[in-house]
């Protein structure tokens, strides 16, 4: 019986790039017969990006897409809490629904988990020689500066703690106990993630394609500050 990997893709206002990463995302040919679990949860957007879902799921039915949509809006990580607990594969990637990041290299995060080596694996931006788009210097800095804290109340040596791509065994991450709503996703799920008895994280190298915030970039400081609190809040009391 093959495999599945869940795609878990939160969405808010992604009306104009939603079928476009899907297009990526159905394109790729995962490695052993692995089959896609689809799921994508609309965070109470206020564009018409349900609509442009709904479209694509009647227009490319083989696609399969569990469509959940929150009643109002919560955040992206409650919108990745919500997909998280309704997937059914025995792997699970987190996939923006912007382009930043190229579904293609699925194949990449699961191969030290199809050898046997890892239990999750992070794409980091910042190692290996695939292409990056140049942007923000103070957002790279920001960037190292909370993987460093990070991996200091963690004791881990990861170079990119706040990449989207994370792959997990499934029943790794759904037992987590995560509470985040918002941004501090990523910094809660490292910490907890960390804590799990004899967890085999790797990292592999990936490209990086990112927005402007005229492009639709999301992310501010205050987002910042308050993964500084999470790393400390789940870095030591988790």
């Amino acid at each position: 019986m093959a495999s599945t990997l869940s795609i878990i893709i939160p969405a808010y206002n992604e009306e104009k790039t939603i079928h476009l990463i899907l297009d990526k995302v159905l394109a790729v040919n995962l490695p052993n017969q692995i089959e896609k679990e689809i799921i994508i949860v609309n965070d109470c957007s206020s564009d018409k990006t349900g609509e442009a879902i709904k479209n694509y799921s009647l227009e490319r039915p083989e696609a399969k897409i569990q469509y959940i949509e929150h009643a109002k809006n919560q955040g992206k990580g409650a919108a990745l809490h919500t997909g998280i607990q309704a997937a059914k594969g025995q792997y699970l990637i987190i996939q923006d629904a912007d382009l930043e990041y190229d579904p293609q290299e699925y194949k990449i995060l699961l191969q030290p988990i199809l050898d046997g080596h890892a239990d999750v694996v992070y794409g980091s931006r910042f190692m290996g020689g695939k292409p990056h788009r140049i942007l923000f210097f103070w957002h790279s800095i920001g960037n190292q500066f909370l993987t460093f804290l990070s991996n200091m109340f963690n004791n881990l040596n990861l170079t990119d703690m706040e990449t989207c791509y994370k792959l997990f065994k499934t029943e790794i991450i759904q037992n987590l106990d995560l509470k985040e709503k918002r941004f501090g996703f990523e910094p809660e799920v490292t910490a907890k993630t960390a804590k799990v008895k004899n967890i085999r994280i790797y990292e592999v190298g990936i490209s990086y394609y990112g927005r402007t915030y005229e492009e639709g970039k999301k992310i501010g400081w205050k987002d910042g500050v308050r993964a500084i609190y999470c790393i400390v809040k789940y870095g030591l009391f988790s």
